[in-house]
């Protein structure tokens, strides 16, 4: 049994039934162990939560620069693929359901904790985003600051309908929604 052991099974729980839901038996048992033998290993459940986090962030830190530094076929493509991703993501990754469940519902007493650490998540996003759109300067009708702070607003947007209201909800706004940012920021606007 392995530390690595009790973090894949606390990510599972955590993203599923949320920091609340979660007990640490739930986990040991999943694990095989007994609740204890947590402790030899993490603090208590707050440190487990908390470096779970640490490693769920930086691993859709790394996705999300992966994912604007491959070859796509054009802005319009990207940013929609992008977006429509997390509905497949959310469905088979735990890392990707438990940063939408704790980025949007974190943990009462740890919400200052969680929240400093997603804002500086969400800081990286827009760097990588602000390099994506100064690429394509040209195509866009308003400055490169406000289109992303706009395509943030649109990701969060469709992030909480996936979260609260599912798939179908969430293609349903994505669609519509994109339609409008896309028509709104490009010189030659097209449907998608």
């Amino acid at each position: 049994m392995s530390s690595n052991e009790i973090k894949k099974a606390g990510l599972f729980h955590f993203a599923n039934s949320g920091y609340d839901g979660t007990s640490l038996s739930a986990i040991a048992g999943e694990v095989g162990i007994k609740k204890q033998s947590i402790y030899a290993h993490f603090a208590n459940k707050d440190e487990l939560f908390l470096t779970i986090l640490n490693e769920v962030l930086a691993t859709e830190r790394t996705y999300i620069q992966d994912f604007f530094t491959k070859d796509h076929l054009n802005l319009k493509v990207a940013l929609f693929e992008f977006l429509q991703g997390f509905s497949k993501r959310y469905e088979m990754y735990d890392n990707t359901k438990f940063l939408l469940r704790m980025g949007f519902l974190p943990p009462t007493h740890l919400y200052q904790q969680v929240m400093d650490k997603v804002y500086l998540f969400y800081d990286d996003i827009e760097k990588v985003l602000i390099d994506v759109f100064e690429q394509n300067r040209d195509s866009l009708t308003e400055p490169v600051n406000d289109v992303v702070t706009a395509f943030i607003g649109l990701y969060d947007t469709v992030l909480v309908e996936l979260l609260y209201s599912g798939n179908d909800r969430f293609q349903k706004r994505l669609h519509a929604s994109w339609k409008i940012f896309w028509k709104g920021i490009t010189l030659h606007a097209e449907a998608p």
